[in-house]
């Protein structure tokens, strides 16, 4: 049988807070993280997505209290207007919009549904996603795809290194200069490939590791040179541009070396940050990061207003679609607990008739099958309307269905996730879902 725990998520975004609450909240490894919440009691699963502008975790649980408080600590370190509390609708409804490229900052960009999948695989490699958790990434994952290959909504600028090279240009003459890129991951690529698109006649990429370095260097067309990350404060004496994005926990780009650099263009891409705050009060040097994106990002998101609507009725209807899903496998496992519960007073029925009767094996296979039979058409009709009210959140109803069938239901080996349902069921409304799964006001 398939789980039906509710989902609670917490997040802290580039849209709630800024690059430095987005820090805050990321102050562990994602895999780590993970382990912590799947051993909090009540967790049944956990799935954490952590980039350089979100960073966003979300738990099942039996009931939303309990998720609530097994999130309690998951971004405390932000701003409290940074993190965001997500009931499990909306958290449904976030992971769509995520991956679609709809929540991020340069609109339709394309790495976040590689980021969603990578964090996926975390997940499943720590052992923290099953049903319910799973089902909603990979659904998240379909959205993400369609989007892409059914609008336009990733065309021109589509990631932070692009728009982070969009900025400079705006800012200097980008044809001739000489551009540094620390970091050799995916975003320093991007990085790369997006100043090279734009005319510097020389790019030097640091990293620590310099086989990576050199990878980065291989896909480019302009002259490269790869140096180890231990070299940065050197070569920023001749270089007009840097755009820096790696993963290091630490200030890679000191202040100290950019006041001696002369006229530079700094771009921190990196969270935590690379480049020291201090690097800002230095006259001769430009810095930007990731909050000062947000110009050319609203031009991309203006350009791509229709392909957006476009994008958000996909949304619309795949999250119809995935609530709906969910209602059927709650409605499912109330129907399963409610068959159970018949079929243990089938059993102690006929067993009782078969020891007062002497009857061959044939004659008690058919007492056995006409049990059956009355059991099976004595539920049909119940099972629909079961199911009809799960549609219509209508959990008042079931519960008084299930009383009704066997009024010591629940003492006698109810599912946890059914147990949870009813528990919650007085202090919901007679059409409010009990476990608050498809409302956020609880």
């Amino acid at each position: 049988m398939k789980d039906t725990g509710v989902i609670t998520g917490v997040r802290v975004t580039h849209s709630t807070g800024s690059v430095d609450d987005v820090a805050a909240a990321s102050t562990r490894e994602p895999a780590a993280v993970l382990g912590t919440l799947a051993a909090t009691d009540g967790v049944e699963e956990a799935f954490v997505l952590q980039t350089c502008n979100r960073a966003e975790a979300y738990v099942v649980t039996g009931d939303a209290g309990a998720g609530r408080a097994a999130l309690a600590e998951y971004g405390a370190d932000a701003s409290d207007e940074a993190r965001v509390e997500m009931g499990h609708e909306e958290s449904l409804e976030h992971l769509l919009r995520v991956a679609s490229g709809l929540d991020s900052l340069v609109l339709g960009e394309d790495q976040v549904l590689g980021q969603v999948r990578d964090a996926l695989e975390t997940a499943q490699q720590v052992g923290t996603v099953a049903d319910v958790l799973e089902d909603a990434v990979l659904k998240a994952v379909h959205v993400g795809e369609r989007a892409r290959t059914e609008t336009d909504v990733n065309e021109g600028v589509v990631s932070l290194g692009s728009a982070a090279a969009e900025r400079v240009a705006a800012e200097r003459e980008l044809e001739g200069a000489t551009a540094l890129v620390v970091g050799a991951g995916e975003m320093g690529l991007l990085a790369a490939r997006a100043l090279a698109d734009r005319g510097v006649g020389r790019l030097v990429v640091a990293n620590r590791t310099v086989a990576n370095a050199e990878h980065v260097v291989d896909e480019l067309d302009v002259p490269t040179e790869p140096v180890p990350l231990s070299a940065v404060d050197t070569v920023l004496s001749r270089v007009d541009v840097v755009l820096s994005a790696t993963s290091s926990d630490d200030l890679v780009v000191g202040a100290s070396a950019l006041a001696d650099a002369g006229d530079v263009t700094v771009v921190d891409l990196a969270q935590p940050r690379d480049v020291d705050p201090a690097a800002g009060d230095i006259q001769s040097v430009t810095v930007y990061d990731l909050d000062a994106l947000e110009d050319v990002t609203e031009e991309t998101r203006e350009n791509r207003r229709e392909a957006a609507e476009a994008v958000e009725r996909i949304v619309d209807a795949e999250l119809a679609n995935l609530l709906e899903q969910f209602k059927r496998q709650r409605a499912d496992e109330v129907i399963a607990a409610m068959y159970e519960s018949a079929e243990r007073m089938k059993a102690r029925e006929v067993e009782t008739a078969l020891s007062k009767l002497d009857l061959d094996d044939e004659e008690a296979a058919v007492v056995e099958s006409m049990a059956d039979a009355l059991v099976s058409q004595l539920l049909s009709a119940p099972t629909k309307s079961l199911r009809d009210a799960a549609a219509e959140d209508d959990w008042s109803t079931i519960n008084t269905a299930l009383q009704l069938f066997d009024p010591e239901f629940d003492a006698d080996g109810m599912p946890a996730a059914v147990a949870a349902m009813l528990a919650n069921d007085d202090d919901a409304g007679a059409n409010e879902s009990p476990l608050g799964a498809f409302t956020d006001d609880d």
